[in-house]
């Protein structure tokens, strides 16, 4: 028996093909625009925790790699490493948002980050079509790194001392060359941000940190950071969507960028400094976020842009 469609199911099913081709054709330019490009994705968040936000996450990195784009993924996992601490019964401390980290803290850091967390997000890639491959800074000598020093302001003292925050480090170089290799290899490489010393010893690395070293070092075109919020706002509550590293020093000194926003402007700073064309702070809660971000005109987010940076 031939099957009927009634005429209201055609013309519906004629108007979503016609909106999904408009979709196709608006994007087009953006396509060929990021051809062979890099983009480094800090993946984190209520994005992470969420299993629509997470699902779609690793479609739309795929979508990015089928494309012929090369994206990095470079995933933060503090609320996994609580509840594994938890379950533990360790308690841990924090100065300013870094967790101060003891040789037994460390292992697990280790075991949460480059284990169970990045073999996640590598799934969810996988899933998705394309293939991922899991490393951490210390993989390929990805990232080398040193013991952070980390300043506060002693009221009893009245000056500033020094905090010793045990085995958190900060990247001193980064070697792309994994990541060229995965990436050239058709791979999407998903980076826990672990590094060591030249002597061996493991470090906890900001994830935010290190997504700016990687894109950096690998002039990539954009540094997505996908976070809580939708990006630098103004004192009216308005979003910010483009600022120049003149306006955004000014806006920290003014207090328009303040608190946990302050280290990410600095990322994204010293990302473009060192190589990065251009650097997004932007919603993670908003589904397809990178998607909009890079192919659509109005973007999504605070973008900020270096001197060579694509328009």
């Amino acid at each position: 028996m031939i099957k009927q469609q009634s005429l209201h199911s055609v013309q519906k099913a004629a108007k979503e093909a016609h909106e999904q081709a408009s979709v196709l054709a608006r994007a087009l330019p953006y396509l060929r625009r990021y051809t062979g490009d890099t983009i480094v994705v800090k993946y984190g968040g209520h994005a992470m925790v969420d299993d629509n936000l997470s699902n779609a996450f690793g479609r739309d990195i795929a979508l990015l790699k089928q494309v012929g784009i090369n994206p990095v993924v470079v995933h933060g996992g503090g609320p996994q490493i609580n509840k594994m601490l938890e379950r533990m019964e360790v308690k841990t401390t924090f100065v300013d948002g870094l967790r101060v980290t003891n040789e037994a803290i460390i292992d697990v850091i280790e075991m949460v980050l480059a284990g169970t967390v990045n073999k996640q997000v590598v799934t969810l890639i996988n899933q998705a079509g394309v293939l991922a491959v899991g490393i951490s800074g210390k993989d390929g000598g990805l990232i080398e790194a040193r013991k952070l020093t980390k300043q506060v302001w002693d009221d009893s003292l009245k000056k500033e001392k020094i905090i010793d925050l045990g085995l958190v480090g900060e990247p001193v170089n980064i070697d792309p060359r994994v990541i060229y290799a995965l990436s050239g290899s058709g791979l999407i490489p998903v980076v826990a941000p672990i590094g060591m010393d030249k002597h061996g010893q493991t470090y906890n690395i900001n994830a935010d940190t290190v997504a700016g070293g990687i894109a950096g070092a690998v002039g990539a075109s954009r540094l997505f950071m996908l976070t809580d919020v939708p990006g630098v706002m103004d004192k009216k509550g308005n979003l910010i969507p483009e600022l120049t590293e003149e306006e955004a020093k000014e806006a920290i000194v003014t207090g328009v960028i303040s608190g946990g926003m302050i280290p990410k402007i600095e990322t994204c700073l010293q990302a473009v400094k060192s190589g990065a064309q251009a650097a997004v702070i932007m919603d993670g809660r908003v589904p397809h976020a990178c998607l909009l971000e890079l192919f659509t005109e109005g973007g999504s987010g605070t973008l900020i842009r270096g001197h060579t940076s694509k328009s």
